[in-house]
C-alpha cells in the first residue's frame, strides 16, 4: 500500500488542449489607444510527475519552441508581421536560442477540496541563453479521470535575460520590461495513455 502512495504517476502536457499566453504592454503612441500585444505560445511539450495522494518528488518540465509564438491581436498584415519578425529576430533571436526551458526545482501544495489543490512552483528558466534559478509560478490544478489541468500566471522581466527593449511601428510601440504569463495547462496520465493503447 504504501509503494502506491509514493509511486509516481506521470502527465504528458497537450498543447492542443492548453492554453498559454504572454501579455506585454506597450508605451509610446499606441499605448494610448490600450495595444497591449498579447502572444500566443503554441507548440510546446512537457510533463508533470507526482506521487498522488501526498505530491511527493512533484516535478515539472517543459520546453517550448520559440518559433511557435504569435501575435494573437487583431492587427493590419504588415504591422503583425513588423512585430512577429521583431519578436523573432531582436528579442528572442530563435535562430540562436530555439528552446525556452522550464524545470521546476520546488514544488509546494496545499488542497483546497477533494480533487483540486494550490501550488506554488520554483524552478530554472533557461531563455535567450540565459538560465535563472527561481521563477515562481503560482498556480492551482484539479485532478479528474487521469486528466490534470493547471491554471496560473507568473511574471519576468526581460533584462534579466539579456533581452534588449525594443520598439516597432517607427517607434509608436514600445514594449515594457515585464510580461505576465498566463497558464491553463491539460495533461494526461501516461499510465491512462498506455491503457488506452
Amino acid at each position: 500500500m504504501a509503494d502506491n502512495e509514493t509511486a509516481a504517476v506521470r502527465y504528458k502536457l497537450d498543447a492542443s488542449q492548453s492554453r498559454f499566453t504572454v501579455q506585454a504592454f506597450a508605451t509610446g503612441l499606441l499605448a494610448g489607444l490600450g495595444h497591449n500585444p498579447l502572444i500566443g505560445i503554441r507548440d510546446f511539450m512537457g510533463e508533470a510527475q507526482f506521487a498522488p495522494g501526498n505530491f511527493a518528488n512533484a516535478m515539472l518540465r517543459m520546453e517550448i519552441n520559440a518559433a511557435s509564438l504569435s501575435l494573437l491581436d487583431q492587427v493590419k498584415e504588415k504591422d503583425r508581421q513588423e512585430i512577429e519578425q521583431t519578436m523573432f529576430n531582436n528579442v528572442l533571436e530563435i535562430t540562436r536560442y530555439p528552446e525556452i526551458v522550464f524545470q521546476s526545482t520546488q514544488i509546494t501544495t496545499t488542497r483546497i477540496v477533494e480533487g483540486r489543490y494550490k501550488a506554488c512552483i520554483v524552478g530554472d528558466l533557461t531563455l535567450h541563453g540565459v538560465i535563472r534559478p527561481g521563477l515562481w509560478l503560482a498556480a492551482q490544478f484539479t485532478l479528474a479521470e487521469e486528466k490534470l489541468r493547471a491554471q496560473g500566471e507568473f511574471t519576468l522581466k526581460q533584462t534579466d535575460y539579456n533581452i534588449k527593449l525594443v520598439s516597432v511601428a517607427a517607434g509608436a510601440l514600445k514594449v515594457k520590461d515585464e510580461l505576465k504569463f498566463s497558464f491553463d495547462l491539460v495533461g494526461q496520465s501516461e499510465t491512462h495513455n498506455s491503457a488506452a493503447g
